[in-house]
């Protein structure tokens, strides 16, 4: 925090973004304070403590912190008074803090990444998926860079959100006013550090050049952080003299971040011209940001993230030295072009203010931190007071009323959950959800196997819980439905696949409380083919996290149909590829992107003689198509679902069956539209106007609505609809309901 650079500018944004969204913030400074600049606005601040290990004589006050000692130090600051959230900025700081008490509780900046995927090593890949682990959130600069880590590292994926750069003016500092510089000199400025790759050198030469095309100009440099490089010893006495004695060059040195923007603002154009070497990154500038803020137009490279944010037609978009005299060349004659280039940065800057960060940081606040519930209090205090009874009278337990009278506030304890199961992958958030609810304690009997447990775990697991979930009807209901105690809560989640096997025929439903399934139909067999009491089997739809999914499409997302998983051969790959044929018999632009696990992965699948079959057909002709030909893109399986319906513009369901079916919920919260042929239940599901008889009235329904212009709204709508039935939210708010005892309310149809 001595000198400005990003990461100082950074940590200025975070401590007040965080401050203003109502948390009570203690900064940690890994060097030694030198100079208040940075430092001091922060200490000012209502909510925020600034400690400095070096004056408190808990590190030699010589010497910045190494990651190892800071992780040691950041373990001491939290016993003194535990922290609820630990933010955490650098891969090698948050690499030690994945193994330190902090873990679980680590809210991950990370910058210091590889940005290509030939860079990602095994030991770089094993130490994100570490810190993934142990991290409650990734904060991501840019969408560009969450996608790359997903895709990389998928232990990312459900934890990365996005968190762009803060920009905050400084007290009593305008905007500089509209218009370009009249009858003086154009006023170059760059603020940050000096170093080779940010050109910094080079656009010292910058007045000299532009005197020579007519445009006199003079440039404001700002910062006294010097880079050494190894490969270039002599750059930082190159530069130093440039600084010092460059012609139109004026080195206002280090200031306070205030006094750094208030240059700025003074300014007429910001530089950021960087090395061609940087257009690869997946970071955003603060600097280009806080320019726009200002109202300072940019120069900058052109790059897809650049493009982006300030349109493909910005005009002072510049590769090389002589791009960018040209284009200040043209700003300096042209008043038109200035004034363009300035409303696209004012513009651009506008979603990145304190405002917008607080407003971000208190969503994921909110979500990482429910509110507690009466309903679970409540429920939590008639389990104490019954098992207070039964300790003095066992008989009382079985015979006690449902609803007991609620404990005062100071003698409520949390509501105990316990989770059972061999896989819990379709309730890993539901899971995270529980445990981070402040009225209850969660345990997980995590099964080996179907059949497969330890049974001293389950007995006490059985004996503490006061509520227990069976994620998938199996061996592990059958066991808790024999084992439970009297007046325990027993539910029961029950998908497809159990439902045509022999478990539930055996299941002492008497001791199960609710049976649970994913949607009205599936609900209505589980009646039909067990014959258990209606009021038994309940609804609770599968969730989608549309927080997560929602993402700004990329370009051409409106010509992509999607299909994530094909197999297996109920899925009917070869349904869509009709619906595919008929849209390309007409524009070509139409493509199918297909992620999914090819069924020859699995075995259970290859086996079978019918379902080699069917596959070999289809993709003989896809090969053989003409309309196919270039039209069917097959992507990976992986966890990166969100990243990679940026491009989905509409996702197909074509099975013969489904229990629930996720993949157009997922694209729908992802903005995409959905489209489904009537397999038995879907209209129990989805709103019917998404549903169409067969893959040629599927085909002439996407057609029009992009012919139509109506594709923006049809998405607009299904996002609003499946946010409103199936958001990760609401599921959860039911869940809550359910396990507290609440009845659950049937699933909307969407």
């Amino acid at each position: 925090m001595n000198l400005i650079d990003g990461s100082a500018i950074w940590v200025q944004g975070m401590v007040q973004a965080l401050a203003r969204a109502g948390c009570a913030v203690t900064l940690v400074l890994k060097a030694p304070v030198r100079t208040g600049r940075l430092v001091d606005p922060l200490r000012a601040l209502p909510g925020v403590t600034v400690r400095s290990p070096h004056a408190e004589r808990l590190v030699d006050a010589a010497q910045a912190m190494a990651p190892r000692t800071a992780a040691q130090i950041l373990a001491r600051v939290d016993g003194d008074d535990p922290f609820d959230l630990v933010v955490v900025r650098g891969r090698r700081l948050a690499a030690k803090l994945a193994a330190s008490p902090l873990a679980g509780r680590l809210w991950t900046y990370l910058t210091d990444v590889p940005q290509a995927a030939g860079a990602f090593e095994g030991a770089a890949k094993g130490e994100l998926r570490r810190i993934a682990d142990a991290s409650r959130l990734l904060l991501c600069q840019t969408e560009e860079l969450r996608g790359f880590l997903e895709s990389a590292v998928p232990a990312t994926a459900g934890k990365s959100v996005l968190f762009p750069p803060v920009v905050v003016l400084p007290d009593g500092l305008e905007p500089r006013p509209d218009g370009p510089p009249d009858g003086r000199a154009l006023r170059l400025v760059y603020t940050g550090k000096f170093a080779p790759r940010w050109n910094t050198y080079e656009m010292t030469s910058l007045p000299r050049l532009l005197g020579m095309r007519g445009v006199d100009a003079e440039l404001h440099m700002v910062g006294d952080k010097i880079h050494d490089d190894p490969a270039d010893p002599a750059f930082a006495a190159r530069m130093r003299t440039a600084l010092e004695t460059g012609q139109g060059v004026v080195w206002h040195g280090g200031h306070p971040r205030a006094g750094a923007m208030r240059l700025t603002a003074a300014g007429d154009v910001g530089l950021s011209w960087r090395h061609p070497e940087m257009d690869a990154s997946l970071e955003l500038s603060t600097k280009v940001l806080e320019c726009g803020t200002l109202g300072v137009p940019v120069v900058l490279n052109r790059t897809p993230m650049h493009e982006r944010l300030l349109g493909a037609d910005y005009p002072l978009f510049a590769a090389s030295e002589s791009d960018v005299v040209d284009a200040l060349t043209l700003i300096g004659k042209n008043p038109d072009v200035y004034t363009l280039a300035a409303g696209r940065c004012r513009t651009a800057a506008a979603d990145f203010t304190l405002d917008a960060a607080a407003r971000r940081l208190t969503r994921h606040l909110g979500q990482a931190f429910p509110e507690p519930s009466d309903a679970v209090l409540d429920a939590t205090a008639g389990y104490a007071a019954r098992a207070r009874a039964a300790a003095t009278a066992p008989e009382v337990l079985a015979t006690a009323p449902p609803a007991e009278p609620p404990l005062a506030v100071a003698e409520r304890r949390l509501l105990r959950i316990g989770v059972a199961g061999h896989d819990l992958k379709f309730f890993t958030r539901l899971l995270d959800y529980l445990r981070s609810r402040p009225d209850m304690e969660v345990r997980v009997d995590h099964w080996a196997a179907l059949k497969v447990h330890d049974p001293d775990r389950s007995r006490e697991l059985a004996a503490w819980a006061d509520v227990i979930v069976c994620e998938w009807c199996g061996p592990n209901a059958l066991w808790y439905a024999r084992n439970k105690r009297p007046g325990q809560r027993l539910v029961v989640r029950l998908h497809r696949f159990e439902l045509y096997a022999g478990w539930p025929k055996h299941l002492d439903i008497d001791a199960v409380d609710q049976v649970v399934c994913v949607s009205p139909h599936y609900a209505g067999l589980t009646r039909d083919i067990t014959g258990w009491p209606a009021g038994k089997v309940t609804v609770v739809p599968n969730w989608v996290d549309d927080d997560q999914l929602d993402r700004p499409k990329l370009a051409g997302a409106r010509h992509h149909l999607g299909m994530i998983g094909i197999a297996p051969s109920r899925k009917r790959l070869d349904l869509a590829l009709d619906v595919l044929e008929e849209l390309r018999r007409d524009d070509p632009r139409f493509t199918l992107f297909v992620k999914s696990k090819l069924p020859w992965e699995y075995w259970w699948i290859w086996q079978r003689d019918d379902e080699r079959e069917h596959y070999e057909r289809v993709f003989r002709r896809i090969r053989r198509s003409p309309l196919l030909s270039g039209g069917v893109v097959f992507d990976s399986y992986g966890r990166d679902v969100a990243s990679w319906l940026r491009r989905i513009g509409f996702v197909l369901s074509t099975s013969d069956d489904e229990s629930f079916h996720l993949a157009p919920a997922e694209g729908m919260a992802a903005g995409a539209v959905p489209a489904l042929l009537g397999w038995p239940g879907a209209d129990t599901i989805y709103d019917p106007r998404w549903i169409h008889p067969d893959p040629a009235a599927m085909a002439a329904s996407i057609a029009s609505t992009v012919a139509g212009g109506r594709w923006e709204d049809e998405r607009r709508l299904a996002r609003e609809q499946v946010r409103a039935a199936y958001g990760l939210e609401e599921v959860c708010r039911q869940w809550t309901g359910l396990i507290a005892a609440a009845p659950a309310r049937p699933a909307e149809i969407i």
